[in-house]
């Protein structure tokens, strides 16, 4: 099954923190763009894992997630990307910007629904501490989600809209490691927005 089971009627020009009238840093968020030739797919970070929120938004206004690919995908599942190694430009950010693993987040209500961002990690007894890795991420596709992930992986996120985006992406034909035949590149981009804004276009409740 697929993302077309779900009817998202979202428009985002409505949507800015840059709008007339004076807004204070507790009544914005950040929306996170990501940029792909199958279109755009808008996520929002969860509050509550702040340690996931600000490495992504750290790695994404650096630049770190420019130019690299979805380097596995698997259809009815999820779709995988944040491996800096795969860029195809010159770095022009500063290697320490990086950080190799970073702390666990798991929360007992951030399920792997569809569109759930969840951080990918090691496993087994290499990383008893479920520790993240400290770029890569995946968005979940399976319109059933994947709850036989919960518990495991930290959910640091939601897709927003661009369902259909992530859609497509999931059913590109790929060689025997799941990786795309086709390089999907993307660019990562950040944008205050008014959280009165997202929860009225994206029916999101802080």
């Amino acid at each position: 099954m697929k993302f077309k089971c779900l009817v998202f009627f979202i428009s985002l020009c409505f949507l800015s923190a840059t709008s007339k009238g004076q807004v204070s840093n507790g009544d914005v968020d950040d929306l996170i763009t990501i940029h792909t030739d199958y279109g755009n797919i808008k996520i929002l970070l969860f509050e509550d894992t702040p340690i996931h929120k600000e490495n992504f938004i750290k790695l994404a206004k650096s630049g770190v997630y420019d130019h690299i690919i979805f380097h596995r995908v698997i259809d009815n599942f999820m779709i995988q990307t944040g491996d800096y190694a795969t860029r195809n430009k010159p770095i022009d950010y500063s290697p320490s910007v990086i950080q190799g693993t970073i702390p666990a987040e798991i929360k007992p209500h951030h399920k792997h629904v569809p569109g759930a961002v969840g951080a990918a990690r090691y496993g087994g007894a290499e990383n008893p501490e479920k520790r993240s890795s400290g770029t890569q991420f995946y968005i979940i596709q399976n319109c059933n989600g994947a709850p036989h992930l919960d518990g495991k992986y930290t959910v640091f996120g939601q897709v927003m809209s661009g369902f259909e985006v992530v859609d497509k992406i999931a059913s590109q034909p790929v060689n025997e490691r799941n990786r795309p035949i086709e390089e999907i590149r993307i660019t990562v981009d950040v944008e205050k927005v008014k959280k009165a804004d997202v929860e009225k276009f994206y029916n999101f409740t802080y």
